[in-house]
């Protein structure tokens, strides 16, 4: 293509040599990079537009002015300055603080390039190229903030709801707010008698607000003066208008902090206590309510005194999480609570009195639920009375737990008495009791033993399904434990089931037990059963003295798994002779 003659060329700058001066204003100008130049006192020779707007003065208003003159709220990090003047090597640093420039966040971050300014040999001052950096070190700052609240949760989530028992996990978390929160904290729960209402802080009016505290805990210079204000498992009384009854009635976090005395006495259980308070030191409160479910259990609180400072919001929000966590840990505790008592109370019920003995055969009974970390299970016993002076003792096990279990066994137990009162041998029942269950709806196996004592003959007869052996305590204090044939399970329908017959002098104590007595998680039975064998207990005495000393010797703490045990032995004297049962 041509060129337009008429047009006059546009003149062509040579790349070789600089731009003019005034190409490097119009650049210096216009960028958005704030642009500074100090002279070697450090004070404005020149700013740029864009760094007048960063610092919210006028570009005049700079010149012949320190940085520190203009900027008192900012480090400058003069310092560093200072160090460019000296030897000359350019530099980078962030400072921080505010400007004259209206800004919403308390602080601002810049971040500045500087270098030192030389003409003809001679240090004139040095030039900074600023930029601001806040947002993205507001962003780094969030997320660190997030980071530390979720190992924050973590590491509450092995401590807190370890277990299914309220109190623990309230002792749990009020362990750990102290220190990592607070100096004091206490955890107030809704007593179980207002729990199921649907709004239990609700008092009528006038009335004060009555909670239970489960759990105190404080930092060690102040554990010994806290006590004043009571300990856990005691009851506290709090206003109608004090903080609690607020956080509770609206599931919101109370904050009181540098609370004045009016304000203190307005929100403490009752106004005796501020004086208390100003003697420990206490000048700030958090409350965070423990809500699960939508439904109000109760309040943490936590207290700051002394030099600690007041409470901010990034603490109010790390208490929302972890009350947030223990409150789910709570309300299954509660939960299970209820309805392990339930479980308890009903298998009790099934339970009942066993039938009575004959004279001549002396009987005690334990049953000991488990702990908190399991529901009751299918443990049962039971003395069924029969002609010519003998009893049918009977101790067996329904596989599994919970209710389900607790009502398998009134079942079984039932179907039991009405086989043993054909006068049948203990094998014998067994095999018939296995048809029964295994053509019942029911499909729960269960393991039984039972013994068919005959004091008139002094010896006693056995037969298991599937069930621990016997053990017999002599008169030397010698625990043995009876070889006796295991057959399956009831409910299996296969059957098999043999009789052992043994002697058993006046004196000697049969024991029949299930395996929570004996089987610890993780050890081999054998262990478990070598455990028994060695205990050394005297056959003299009271029955109910030896379970008592044989339950305290292994089983010391919560029981991992039911515990059903049945002691009896022969008492002195003979009843009218039996036939011999085949």
């Amino acid at each position: 293509m041509g060129t337009d003659a008429s047009r006059p060329e546009s003149p062509r700058r040579d790349a070789s040599q600089p731009p003019g001066r005034s190409v490097l204003l119009e650049l210096v100008e216009g960028t958005t990079a704030g642009i500074g130049i100090l002279d070697t006192e450090l004070r404005y020779l020149y700013v740029n537009p864009a760094l007048a707007v960063m610092n919210g003065v006028p570009a005049a208003d700079h010149t012949g002015r320190t940085v520190a003159e203009v900027l008192p709220e900012l480090d400058a990090r003069e310092d560093v300055l200072r160090a460019v003047l000296a030897d000359g090597r350019p530099r980078e640093v962030t400072s921080s603080g505010q400007t004259q420039a209206a800004f919403p966040l308390d602080r601002r971050y810049f971040h500045g390039a500087y270098h030192r300014l030389e003409e003809g040999g001679t240090v004139i001052g040095i030039v900074g190229i600023v930029v601001e950096v806040t947002a993205s070190h507001q962003q780094q700052r969030d997320l660190e903030r997030a980071r530390q609240r979720l190992a924050l949760l973590d590491k509450a989530a092995t401590r807190i709801g370890t277990s299914l028992d309220m109190d623990t996990t309230c002792r749990e978390l009020a362990e750990f707010l102290v220190p990592v929160l607070a100096d004091v904290a206490t955890v107030e729960v809704v007593p179980p008698e207002q729990a199921d209402a649907p709004r239990p802080y609700e008092v009528p009016g006038g009335m004060p607000l009555r909670l239970r505290r489960a759990a105190m805990a404080s930092v060690p210079k102040l554990r010994g003066r806290v006590e004043v204000f009571g300990t856990a498992g005691e009851y506290v009384e709090y206003q109608e208008d004090s903080s609690i009854p607020n956080c509770l009635r609206n599931g919101e976090p109370v904050l009181l902090n540098l609370l004045d005395d009016e304000e203190l006495g307005r929100q403490a259980p009752n106004v005796d206590r501020v004086a208390l308070y100003r003697e420990i030191g206490i000048h700030s409160a958090l409350v965070v309510p423990l809500t699960a479910r939508g439904h109000p259990i109760g309040t943490v609180t936590m207290v700051r005194a002394g030099d600690s400072p007041a409470f901010t919001s990034e603490n109010v929000v790390a208490a929302q999480d972890l009350a947030g966590r223990a409150a789910i840990s709570l309300d299954n505790a509660r939960r299970y609570t209820r309805e392990h008592g339930i479980a308890v109370e009903l298998q009790r019920a099934l339970l009942s009195e066993p039938g009575s003995p004959h004279p001549d055969v002396e009987v005690a009974f334990r049953y000991q639920p488990a702990g908190s970390s399991a529901l009751v299970g299918g443990d049962w016993y039971d003395t069924v009375r029969l002609p010519y002076g003998r009893t049918l003792l009977a101790l067996g096990d329904v596989m599994g737990h919970g209710v389900e279990a607790s009502v398998d066994m009134s079942q079984y137990r039932s179907m039991l008495r009405f086989v043993a009162s054909a006068d049948l041998p203990p094998h014998r029942i067994l095999r018939r009791l296995d048809t029964m269950i295994a053509e019942s709806e029911r499909d729960r196996p269960a393991t039984c033993v039972l013994a068919l004592t005959d004091p008139a003959r002094g010896r006693c007869s056995f037969a298991s399904a599937g069930h621990l052996p016997p053990a017999i305590l002599g008169t030397d204090d010698h625990t043995e434990l009876l070889d006796l044939p295991v057959g399956p399970p009831l409910g299996t329908g296969i059957g098999g089931y043999e009789l052992v017959t043994a002697e058993l002098e006046p004196g000697r104590v049969v024991l029949l037990y299930t395996d929570g007595l004996i089987e610890r998680r993780g050890e081999d039975i054998d262990v478990s059963l070598g455990r028994l064998s060695q205990v050394s207990l005297p056959s003299e005495g009271g029955l109910d003295a030896l379970l008592d000393r044989l339950l305290s010797m292994l089983v010391p703490g919560p029981a991992e798994d039911d515990v059903a045990v049945l002691a009896a032995r022969f008492r002195r004297g003979r009843a009218g002779l039996a036939p011999h049962a085949t």
